[in-house]
């Protein structure tokens, strides 16, 4: 994992937050370290999802997301198959172009 660090901050319900504060400290942890745990966690799930791959893969054919964001969501041996398959797509599109 990298040392590096970035602040963030967003709102969440207080009953999720009191919840995080309790598991902190029945856990002898503090909340960062919970709340990056559990988005860590939800992150390694959700990249294992197929619907949810899909989606990510259509974003990086639309160019709505980059190839690195595309490799730090679903791995980098899975990103350059999709990286492969998008350069078939738009060298077939290009060929269907000119053929018509």
């Amino acid at each position: 994992m990298s040392a590096e660090k970035k602040r963030v901050q967003f709102r969440a319900p207080d009953r999720l937050i009191d919840r995080a504060d309790a598991l902190a400290a029945v856990l002898g942890e503090d909340r960062t370290d919970i709340l990056v745990t559990a988005l860590r966690e939800y992150l390694q799930d959700a990249t294992h999802d197929d619907t949810l791959i899909q989606e990510i893969a259509a974003a990086y054919y639309d160019d709505e997301i980059a190839y690195e964001q595309l490799k730090a969501l679903v791995g980098a041996e899975k990103a350059a198959n999709l990286r492969v398959l998008k350069q078939q797509l738009d060298d077939g599109f290009i060929d269907e172009v000119a053929d018509a």
